[in-house]
């Protein structure tokens, strides 16, 4: 049984803004590289692999309802969504 990593708020952020900046210029028909090299590594200063990565991870529609909430102002998106959360059942033993 694996721990899932949750991901922070500022990655969230991060993807929603790139994800935004690519959606201003891939209506405009720059190819993906073009699009990476212009506008998204002068401001983040990613890879061209990790910029795919952060296209795909906002296909995941539970990631993109939080990415929204924080891009809309709301702090704790994890409140809505308190299902992934991970808890050790051998903390509260412990710590009663």
């Amino acid at each position: 049984m694996g721990i899932k990593k949750r991901k922070g708020k500022s990655y969230a952020k991060r993807v929603a803004d790139i994800n935004q900046i690519y959606d201003t210029y891939v209506k405009t028909g720059l190819p993906n590289r073009e699009i990476w090299k212009r506008y998204i590594y002068p401001q983040f200063g990613i890879c061209e692999r990790t910029f795919y990565n952060l296209l795909k991870a906002s296909s995941n529609p539970l990631f993109e309802a939080r990415a929204e909430l924080l891009t809309e102002g709301f702090l704790f998106p994890e409140l809505l969504y308190p299902e992934d959360e991970v808890r050790d059942p051998a903390y509260f033993k412990k710590n009663p």
